[in-house]
């Protein structure tokens, strides 16, 4: 019993102030997959350049750059529960970094670090005063973000409005696979570690004050959680898988062109994750094979954002995993 308040809690009410932990939840929800599950899925996804031809495999490389970049935005908008349309932009920036250096003759492993970098800088330069903002409002800013980058790209980058082809990556001789069989096994190695990595954030004290400060900010704020320094530092990270993955997309097709990095590229990707199921990885895959075979861009992508939140608000991820439920049939 506390001797200032006479409640065995400390509080004058009688109840316990909340932890850090339980304010986010239990974020291992958020990562459910047995490691036997895990492992079987690695082993298929390594198989995956020896039994497709070259088209599908490059679909399918084009799905891991975009599990990469939804990993990211669902930093801010699953475990952070706030809206960015601008994460097209930092798509587009780290994929013409990449570029650039390549046309430049720099090594096509340094392009990925330094494309990371660029992005997570200029994320955390606008991250700051940005994340003051929520709901439509920081959405409306974020929008202004993706709008604005393609005429800079036009205007200032090597290639401007035609766009610059640049070299992918060569598989080494000594391990007699194709080029493209090579840049695929380079983008799952790093959407494995973006995977990973992304798994010990949202786990970490960092990725609980966050969900934290989606579920309750008053209390949150409380516990010594300070709202704009948890949540740029979560856009700037948010940006730098952007940025990576646009060097992975850079890696893969050999071409950037300003129409890529388009705002609908950046409504595409939320909607892909939207879709998918946010603060799941499975919604971040989901979600990646959505922006990637979905027929058009924009208009498409914000209708069946529409659609599934009117009949699934949990995305694909959450209406699978109620599937058997509503499917199973009452006892006598």
């Amino acid at each position: 019993m506390s001797a200032v308040t006479g409640h065995p809690t400390g509080h004058p009410t009688g109840h316990r102030r909340p932890a850090v932990g339980e304010l986010a939840g239990d974020r291992r929800r958020s990562w459910p997959y047995p490691r036997t599950t895990l492992g079987v899925a690695a082993a298929a996804a390594v198989l995956v350049p020896f039994v497709l031809p070259p088209y599908p495999l490059y679909q399918v490389t084009l799905v891991l750059v975009y599990v990469v970049a939804l990993l990211g935005l669902d930093l801010v908008a699953g475990h952070g529960g706030q809206v960015s349309l601008g994460h097209g932009a930092f798509f587009g920036i780290g994929a013409y970094a990449a570029a650039i250096l390549l046309w430049l003759g720099v090594p096509y492993p340094v392009t990925l670090p330094v494309a990371g970098l660029v992005a997570y800088g200029l994320g955390h330069a606008f991250g700051r005063p940005a994340v003051r903002l929520s709901g439509v409002y920081l959405a409306v800013v974020t929008f202004a973000v993706a709008v604005a980058v393609p005429p800079l790209i036009r205007r200032f980058a090597p290639g401007g409005a035609m766009g610059l082809p640049v070299r992918t990556p060569g598989a080494p001789s000594f391990t007699g696979l194709a080029d493209d069989q090579w840049v695929y096994l380079l983008v799952l190695a790093v959407a494995a570690a973006a995977f990973a990595v992304m798994r010990s954030v949202v786990r970490s004290r960092a990725g609980r004050s966050l969900a934290a400060l989606r579920a309750d900010p008053g209390a949150a704020e409380l516990l010594g959680i300070r709202p704009a320094a948890t949540r740029a530092h979560a856009f700037a990270g948010s940006a730098m898988y952007a940025g990576l993955a646009g060097c992975l997309f850079t890696w893969t097709t050999g071409f950037v062109a300003p129409e890529s990095f388009t705002v609908n590229l950046s409504i595409t990707l939320l909607a892909g994750i939207v879709i998918g199921g946010l603060g799941t990885v499975s919604g971040a895959v989901v979600g990646a094979v959505v922006v990637t075979f979905l027929p058009a861009p924009g208009l498409v992508s914000g209708l069946a954002l529409i659609l599934v939140l009117a009949v699934a608000p949990g995305g694909v991820t959450g209406l699978a995993r109620r599937a058997p439920a509503l499917f199973r049939k009452d006892g006598p």
